[in-house]
């Protein structure tokens, strides 16, 4: 079994393609999808986004909340298909409703990363890339965007495929990679 990685900017596509993968695995290994959501209900239009996320998916798949926990979540889900959606609000998350330490985010990526390795089902992961821009004015944001740069590189070695999304269209990196 497996880890997909399905990485791009804002409004790329990534989304969908991993409902795609996820959808498709699923069908191939007769198995359940579980959506693992990260996104908080910040305000009314984040509550509105998760609410037309929810009726895009198909009803037979399981919504799983899960903010801060994804790795524990993980090492207790049962074998099948899961959606985690996405490290980018993951990692916002530890930032911000923990206020974690360079040190508590390494290790939450250790522990998602064997989390993953470990996992007897297959894993699709949506991500932003956000290190194609400039570098930001501020430190926040600079720490923000280098420990998402770690996090997506951890989580891809942890991944048999890599996918990046640009204007709706996957692109398979180590089938690129391989090329090099």
């Amino acid at each position: 079994m497996g880890t997909t990685l399905v990485l791009g900017g804002a409004r790329s596509g990534k989304t969908a393609v991993a409902e795609q993968i996820a959808a498709r695995t699923a069908k191939q290994l007769q198995a359940s999808v579980t959506y693992v959501a990260t996104a908080q209900r910040s305000d009314a239009e984040m509550a509105e986004r998760i609410a037309r996320h929810r009726t895009l998916r198909p009803a037979s798949w399981t919504t799983v909340e899960e903010p801060l926990h994804v790795a524990d979540w993980l090492a207790k889900a049962p074998p099948g298909v899961v959606l985690v959606d996405c490290l980018s609000l993951l990692l916002n998350n530890w930032m911000f409703l923990e206020s974690a330490s360079d040190a508590q985010l390494s290790a939450r990526i250790d522990e998602l990363t064997a989390a993953l390795r470990a996992f007897r089902g297959e894993v699709v992961i949506v991500s932003n890339e956000v290190g194609h821009g400039i570098v930001p004015a501020d430190a926040l944001s600079r720490r923000y965007r280098d420990w998402l740069g770690w996090f997506n590189q951890a989580v891809a070695a942890a991944s048999a495929q890599v996918y990046f999304v640009v204007a709706g269209i996957a692109v398979d990196v180590r089938k690129w990679q391989a090329q090099w």
